[in-house]
């Protein structure tokens, strides 16, 4: 086969790489949040979360910020700035204790550029544990 058209289909091929994205990306944050969270059941909303325990954080673009600690999910929609959230920002959290709290901040950074892109005010944490027996 001609070199030049193996170029073109392998540069086609690159191409159309991104048109396959995953079906989580094209669901509404809402319907995102909901997937995230099928087969758990929510618990009595707290105030404060130990930050040091969580393994992981997912922000679900403009709705919430998810922890997960062991095998509970943490959803925290701000009670601020939730329209500012992306999940291609980098949450800068600065803690005067080792907890999260409701009464604390996080600044937003792109991730592409570094620059500040805003931040949220958090509001209470509501735990999302598995259902027993499934």
């Amino acid at each position: 086969m001609n070199p030049r058209i193996t170029a073109i289909i392998a540069a086609a091929a690159v191409a159309a790489m991104p048109a396959a994205a995953p079906a989580m990306e094209r669901l509404a944050p809402e319907d995102r949040l909901a997937k995230l969270l099928e087969g758990r059941v929510a618990g009595q909303p707290q105030d404060c979360i130990p930050l040091s325990m969580a393994r992981s954080s997912q922000v679900i673009d403009g709705t919430a910020i998810v922890y997960r600690i062991g095998s509970t999910l943490w959803v925290n929609r701000p009670e601020g700035g939730a329209d500012s959230l992306d999940d291609d920002d980098i949450l800068i959290t600065k803690l005067s204790t080792s907890q999260l709290c409701s009464i604390d901040t996080i600044q937003l950074q792109d991730r592409g550029s570094n620059m500040y892109s805003g931040f949220v005010s958090l509001g209470k944490f509501v735990p999302y544990r598995r259902v027993k027996g499934e």
